[in-house]
């Protein structure tokens, strides 16, 4: 067990109540957008079981040992991630500029939740809509013009932006027990009873076997060099790591917690429901004569159109949805708890005035999402709009560099005895395997992720 200074056996904002909390919690930071629509679909165009395998030896590899750096250097810290780095530089290499890293990871999350949201409610705007019956017979055209009534108006989609966040503040409010571990306990059950509901009647009214071929027949042929690139990212980016969210739950992790036993089984859990999402879907895409390479498009207007067409299509669309809510909620607070975290500590404020500064910032911020997609949509600079921008620099520069910083960090410049005090030195080849991995084999190959993501590859 590792040996705290006094100060830090727990973090003040409190601890989760068991390693399941944690896995729930971790995993629901994991489990977002990206696993319903785009693991599924980039490993169908990329080879299907040729990529999956990729992908997999990458995840493990690579994700992995980040994603533990990540909650050890959270639990050891005991702090908010900014203050995290700049107290165990100090500590380990007699700096406490590291604390930038803590910066840059925060205000990552706090600025992806700023769009993120804004998509999560369409996703909650739809749950209504499917309701109600608007996709029943609908032809591409009526969806398209559907999805484009929402995502262009910026006082509709203001306003499911505004109720997510509401939302997501009420949860963080609420603390680590009262609120992030009783939701997730809640959420994350249900994504996963909604999941399994689905893939049920997936495999009832859709071409199950033509889905299940497109994503495991191994195509080796169609498994290019840009391909394995795409596993690489993917594996980076569907753990959450690099945004401070990891290593703010972490800091609430108990002390006799294995954090390797952990991170596998978040890794798994994480694996699992998007290959599980992609069995869901892709069934569907094809009973229906659609496109599987729609990307974005195939939540929000192609599998509609499918859902207009199926029987009891109306049920099916407000379970997809609502599931798709769960997942991105689960995202939402671990994307704001950072943040949070940081302003109490600094500010000393109680943790529901904080919740509602730091997310009454957030939803201000998401506005200029909003007014992107309508009234600013020609406003253009750059990558694009405000919308495209912002996601450029947060997913490609952002993420990759604090997720590098992290790595080397823990594999650099901790001591060995202060990493293997945390990851269990029982362990043995375990924690040789995840020393080698974070100070050679991951630094390098976030590089990749990087410089591919800016268009040098």
């Amino acid at each position: 067990m590792p040996k705290f200074p006094k100060e830090r056996r727990f973090s003040l904002h409190g601890q989760w109540s068991s390693r399941l909390a944690f896995i729930f919690a971790v995993s629901g930071s994991a489990v977002g957008l990206g696993n319903v629509w785009k693991f599924p679909y980039i490993a169908g165009v990329n080879g299907g079981g040729a990529f999956v395998l990729v992908y997999l030896v990458c995840v493990f590899v690579i994700g992995l040992p980040i994603m533990m750096s990540e909650i050890l250097m959270g639990r050891r810290g005991r702090r908010n991630p900014v203050e995290t780095m700049a107290l165990l530089g100090q500590e380990e290499g007699g700096t406490s500029r590291w604390g930038i890293v803590g910066v840059v990871g925060v205000a990552t999350g706090f600025f992806i939740l700023s769009y993120y949201s804004v998509i999560a409610g369409w996703a909650v705007a739809y749950i209504f809509e499917g309701a109600s019956g608007a996709f029943r017979g609908a032809d591409a055209q009526q969806v398209e013009q559907l999805f484009s009534r929402i995502s262009g108006n910026w006082f509709i989609t203001g306003f499911w932006h505004t109720a997510f966040m509401a939302l997501t503040i009420f949860v963080v409010a609420k603390g680590v027990k009262g609120g992030l571990e009783r939701a997730v306990r809640i959420l994350m059950p249900a994504l996963i009873g909604l999941l399994l509901l689905l893939l049920i009647y997936s495999m009832i009214a859709g071409d199950f076997a033509r889905g299940f071929a497109f994503l495991f027949e191994p195509k080796f042929s169609e498994l290019t060099g840009a391909g394995v690139l795409e596993a690489l990212g993917h594996a980076f980016f569907t753990l959450s790591v690099g945004m401070g969210a990891v290593m703010a739950y972490g800091a609430y992790l108990p002390a006799e917690s294995s954090i390797g036993r952990t991170s596998i089984a978040v890794v798994v859990a994480d694996t699992l429901i998007a290959i599980v999402a992609g069995l869901v879907i892709f069934p569907i895409v094809f009973a229906n004569g659609l496109d599987p390479a729609a990307g974005p498009g195939l939540i929000f207007q192609s599998l509609p159109l499918a859902f207009g067409q199926l029987p009891g299509g109306s049920f099916v669309a407000v379970t997809f949805f609502l599931l798709l809510s769960f997942a991105a909620w689960t995202s939402a607070i671990s994307l704001m708890e950072p943040a949070v975290a940081w302003l109490i500590e600094r500010q000393k404020l109680l943790r529901s005035v904080a919740a509602i500064v730091i997310g009454g910032l957030i939803w201000l911020l998401g506005f200029l999402t909003v007014f992107s997609n309508s009234v600013l949509s020609e406003l253009t600079f750059f990558q694009g709009t405000f919308f495209d921008n912002i996601d450029f620099v947060t997913s490609n520069i952002a993420l990759p560099v604090g997720g590098l910083a992290i790595v080397v960090f823990a594999g650099w410049f901790m001591s060995a005895s202060s990493t293997s005090e945390e990851l269990d030195p029982d362990a043995g080849l375990g924690y040789q395997l995840w020393r080698f991995s974070a100070r050679f084999i991951a630094p390098v190959a976030v590089v990749c992720i990087f410089l591919n993501a800016v268009g040098v590859f």
